[in-house]
């Protein structure tokens, strides 16, 4: 068990009742609470740097017993480094990030972030860090906010004994890792960050909001990709499938515009929790996933620790650095990240796509103890990426102190400006975002909703081979509750694998309508 990530399920479990979020507008009417859930971010783990206004060296992040990863890694790492090259960089396709409270310097810190690693810079990284810094919707590419309802600013509380539910600070990491990383996969799309203003503490459910902000943007073609580094597990709904049938209209609504919708599959294995008690939620008593990533609607994202260089990334494993999760599997490019959401649904039942899967998968379909029909269930998550912390991407973050708080934010993590590495499978599904931005730019039309495609490539040998990385070791189990094992084929950590982008986009492509 990676010890740090037992420490930021620590922290995650006791701010899991963070914020249900609130988006509506004028078109929009409030609609009925469906089911009192709590939203909370699935950025989960992340190590401070420092603020030196250029990024820390490998040396600084070997360290502290990790690897830090820049744009040009990744993109090399990946293989769409190549799509880069000839002019592919999702220019004219627009990516949206789904996340709450926004954060009160994410303009100014893109900006500091392209410079340092000489990414294109886009119209709207100055200005207030609300929607009056936006550019003319006619300049690309640019980056936007979307306030539909109004932006409260994301700072910390003052101190007090509440449940944390206000501490609107606590996702500004997930916004700068977000908006920082579709950008960097997809270096010419528009980026729009959609923020969500209600803690659940005002009486506000925000599932439903935020779910009618995203079928808006969708009927009225403002977005060609969705990302969503959120969740909820499951078993939380306590109304179960009749809660989502309400919220997952959204998801109808994309596939009906042909808009690619992503969701982090979690940071906490096969282990979720409750809504209840506030303070202290109780875990969900048999291994669960989360929803949106359940959903078969929307593409789930797992985790992997990806070993290549850093520095300069590469297809094959580099055994020389740090961490101790790379070193121990010599060869192996990508393990599976312990922490990677994963298992079966309790409410949707296995998607036709999964019927087939390639051969060694290790498709169960049902989970022990769990309520509900129990057999033959969705399986999550259906690909993965780069997640944890160890291996992480490196993020620009500044957050100053505020005369609530005091100085030092009241204790509030993360606080320091500057540098950090970052995982959790939210590092996941904006870069996989950011791949179908250009796939869309490339085919000159939206590919959609491309699960059925994704599967129907993994089944055909040849291709499984040369488009994907499978990942095939390490499982998911968590803090009492058995895990899955990453297996050859698909499996219940990291689905079907990560991506060769440069193979597999185009295989996409055809197999898209």
């Amino acid at each position: 068990m990676d010890p740090s990530f037992v420490r930021s399920l620590g922290r995650r479990l006791a701010a899991a009742a963070i914020s249900a979020l609130a988006l509506g507008s004028s078109a929009l009417t409030a609609p009925a609470v469906v089911n009192p859930v709590a939203i909370h971010p699935l950025v989960s783990d992340w190590a401070y740097l420092g603020n030196d206004g250029t990024p820390p060296s490998e040396a600084a992040c070997n360290a502290v017993g990790r690897r830090c990863f820049n744009p040009t890694a990744m993109a090399n790492s990946y293989n769409y480094a190549v799509l880069h090259s000839l002019g592919n960089k999702g220019q004219g396709k627009t990516i949206a990030v789904v996340d709450s409270f926004g954060a009160s310097t994410i303009r100014q810190d893109l900006g500091v972030f392209n410079t340092a690693f000489g990414l294109p810079h886009l119209c709207g990284e100055t200005g207030p860090n609300d929607p009056s810094g936006n550019c003319p919707p006619t300049t690309s590419p640019r980056f936007d906010i979307i306030q539909i309802q109004g932006g409260p600013p994301p700072v910390p509380p003052p101190p007090n004994n509440g449940t944390g539910l206000e501490n609107h600070n606590l996702w500004d990491l997930e916004v700068a890792l977000d908006v920082e990383w579709a950008h960097a996969t997809a270096p010419l799309a528009n980026i729009m960050l959609v923020s969500t203003p209600t803690a659940e503490v005002l009486g506000v459910q925000g599932f439903q909001q935020m779910m009618n902000a995203e079928s808006v943007l969708i009927k009225n073609h403002r977005v060609d990709v969705i990302s969503q580094s959120f969740g909820s597990g499951e078993g939380a709904f306590n109304n179960g499938l009749a809660s989502l049938k309400q919220l997952r209209q959204a998801f109808v609504d994309a596939q009906a515009n042909n808009v690619s919708v992503f969701a982090s599959s979690g940071d906490g294995g096969s282990t979720n929790n409750m809504k209840t008690p506030v303070k202290k939620p109780t875990a969900i008593p048999y291994p669960s996933v989360i929803w949106p990533a359940s959903d078969p609607l929307v593409t789930a994202v797992g985790g992997t620790y990806l070993c290549t260089n850093p520095v300069v990334g590469g297809m094959t494993a580099d055994d020389t650095m740090p961490p101790v999760n790379c070193t121990s599997r010599p060869g192996d490019r990508e393990p599976a990240w312990v922490a990677s959401g994963g298992g079966y649904s309790i409410n949707f039942g296995r998607p036709s796509y999964q019927d087939v899967l390639p051969p060694g998968s290790s498709y169960v379909g049902s989970s022990p103890g769990a309520p509900g029909p129990n057999s033959n269930m969705r399986g999550v998550p259906d690909i993965a990426y780069q997640a944890s912390s160890r291996t992480g991407v490196l993020v620009y973050l500044t957050e100053g102190n505020t005369t609530a708080s005091g100085p030092g934010c009241s204790g509030a993590s993360p606080c320091s400006t500057g540098w950090y590495t970052v995982g959790g499978t939210s590092a996941s599904a904006p870069q996989w975002a950011g791949l179908i931005a250009i796939a869309d730019q490339i085919a000159g039309r939206d590919l959609g909703f491309i699960n059925p495609a994704l599967y129907a490539i993994a089944n055909n040998p040849a291709k499984y081979a040369a488009d994907f990385y499978d990942p095939h070791v390490n499982d998911n189990g968590c803090c009492g509750e058995p895990g899955w094992p990453a297996t050859t084929g698909w499996d219940a950590v990291t689905g079907l694998g990560t991506p060769n982008a440069a193979k597999l986009i185009p295989d996409l492509i055809a197999a898209t309508p």
